[in-house]
C-alpha cells in the first residue's frame, strides 16, 4: 500500500513565504490592515479620545498602535520565527542587501522627500474635489481636510496631540509600513512585470481606508519611490522618503503650532 501526502494543502506560513502570492491573497494582505485600523478607530479609539476632549488624529494614532503594528510587524516577525527559528526578518523582508552606497542613497532620498512634500501639497485641491464629489458621506471627524482632524481644538490640545504622535505616525509606523508593503508584499506580487510597482503603490493607497479621497494622490506621490525600490532592490529608498517626509511634516507642523504660525 502506497501512502503519500500529495494534495495536502500547504501551511499558511508556506503560502505567505512563497516567492509569489496569488492575486486574491496579495490584495487581502494589502487591505486587511487598513480595515482593522478603521474598525478599531470606529469601535474603540475614536469614541475614547473624543471623550477625553482630544482630536480624532490621536484616535487614529492609537488605532494604529493596536492594529497596524501588531498585524504588519507582528506578521513579519512570526513568519521570521517560523522560517528561521527565531524572530528575524531574514528571508521574509526582501531588498535589504543595501546595494546602493550611502552617498548615492542620500542623493536619491532627498529629492524623493522634496517630491513627496511638493506633490502631496499640490494635489490637495484634487483630494478636496474627490472628497466633495465621492466621499462627502464619510463619517470621520475632519474628513476631507489636511488639518481637519485638529481644527477647532485649543492650541495646547493640538500641540499635545500632534507632538506626542511624532515618534509613532511620524517615524515608527511609516518604517513598519515600508517593511511590510515594500519589503514583504512588493517582491511577492503575482507576475505582473513592470506593473508591480504601480499595483503595489495603488493597493498601498487604497489601504488608507480612513482617507479614501487620497487614493489617487497617494498613488502618484508614492510611485517613484516604490518603482526605485523595485528597480534598485533597496528598501532604504522608500523608508527614507516615507519616514523622512512624515517626520519633517509632523515636526514642522508641531513647531508651527508652538510658535503660533498656524491658527
Amino acid at each position: 500500500m502506497i501512502t503519500a501526502e500529495v494534495g495536502r494543502p500547504d501551511r499558511l506560513d508556506d503560502r505567505l513565504l512563497a516567492d509569489r502570492h496569488s492575486l486574491p491573497l496579495s490584495i487581502a494582505l494589502h487591505l486587511v490592515p487598513g480595515a482593522l485600523i478603521v474598525a478599531v478607530f470606529l469601535l474603540f479609539t475614536g469614541p475614547m479620545v473624543k471623550s477625553w476632549g482630544y482630536p480624532s488624529f490621536l484616535g487614529w494614532a492609537i488605532a494604529m498602535c493596536v492594529a497596524l503594528a501588531p498585524f504588519e510587524l507582528g506578521l513579519l516577525l512570526w513568519l521570521g520565527r517560523r522560517r528561521n527559528g527565531r524572530f528575524s526578518l531574514r528571508g521574509v523582508v526582501h531588498y535589504r542587501s543595501r546595494p546602493i552606497s550611502r552617498g548615492k542613497l542620500i542623493a536619491i532620498v532627498i529629492p524623493l522627500i522634496v517630491w513627496m512634500l511638493v506633490v502631496s501639497t499640490a494635489l490637495i485641491p484634487l483630494d478636496d474635489v474627490i472628497n466633495k464629489w465621492l466621499f462627502a458621506w464619510v463619517p470621520f471627524e475632519g474628513a476631507g481636510s489636511v488639518t481637519g482632524y485638529l481644527a477647532g481644538y485649543p492650541r495646547h490640545v493640538m500641540i499635545i496631540a500632534l507632538g506626542s504622535c511624532i515618534p509613532l505616525t511620524g517615524l515608527a509606523f511609516p518604517l513598519i509600513e515600508e517593511l511590510y508593503f515594500r519589503g514583504f508584499l512588493l517582491p511577492r506580487l503575482p507576475q505582473v512585470g513592470r506593473g508591480a510597482p504601480v499595483l503595489n503603490a495603488f493597493l498601498f493607497a487604497v489601504y488608507h481606508l480612513w482617507a479614501p479621497w487620497t487614493f489617487l494622490s497617494k498613488t502618484i506621490f508614492f510611485l517613484p519611490a516604490v518603482w526605485l525600490v523595485w528597480r534598485k532592490k533597496d528598501i532604504r529608498l522608500s523608508m527614507g522618503m516615507h519616514a523622512g517626509t512624515t517626520f519633517l511634516s509632523q515636526t514642522g507642523g508641531t513647531i508651527a503650532l508652538v510658535l503660533g504660525v498656524l491658527p
